[in-house]
């Protein structure tokens, strides 16, 4: 899809958050109105009729979008967050990331088996974090799963795509 006028308005951040990382920062789609609209508009467009009862957003970039796509398509939204912020019984995975370990909680009265679920991130570079997202969510057996991404790093290394079943239907919006 790479939307020229998305593509103009991603800042890139040399070296964050540690050297050799080359951080795609979304703040900058998300505070400028017609990019968030482009966004949310085309996301849309993709899952309208998927039949979406919960979007899940990853934390923390992933609230932002996913919250409004979630309005947009009537479902309920659901907060995928760092261990110790979600107050009541939660489930945990943990994965590796390009620069480190972390850790991912969902309540365990998030999702249930009759949902088809969203879940919603930013990026994709190599996939850690939203399949330990991913692994999560299938722990309540919904009926249907889907994976959407911003944007999608394509460079050495960073493949990932791979990580996930050849099932796991994945969109992104650029493609980087």
């Amino acid at each position: 899809m790479n939307n020229e006028y998305l593509l103009k308005n991603l800042r890139n951040v040399p070296d964050f958050p540690i050297p050799g990382i080359q951080f795609k920062d979304v703040s900058t789609l998300y505070k400028d109105s017609k990019s968030l609209r482009i966004i949310v508009n085309e996301l849309y467009d993709i899952y309208k009729n998927k039949g979406i009862t919960k979007v899940v957003g990853i934390e923390s970039r992933g609230f932002v979008v996913g919250a409004a796509l979630a309005y947009k398509l009537g479902a309920g939204f659901v907060m995928c967050r760092k261990p110790g912020k979600l107050p009541a019984e939660t489930r945990k995975e943990s994965y590796m990331k390009e620069y480190g370990k972390d850790t991912i909680e969902i309540h365990t009265d998030a999702i249930n088996e009759k949902d088809v679920v969203l879940l919603h991130d930013d990026l994709l570079a190599t996939g850690g974090s939203m399949l330990a997202a991913l692994n999560l969510v299938k722990q309540f057996k919904p009926v249907k799963t889907y994976i959407n991404f911003i944007i999608e790093l394509t460079g050495e290394g960073l493949n990932g795509r791979a990580v996930f079943h050849d099932d796991t239907e994945i969109t992104t919006l650029l493609r980087i």
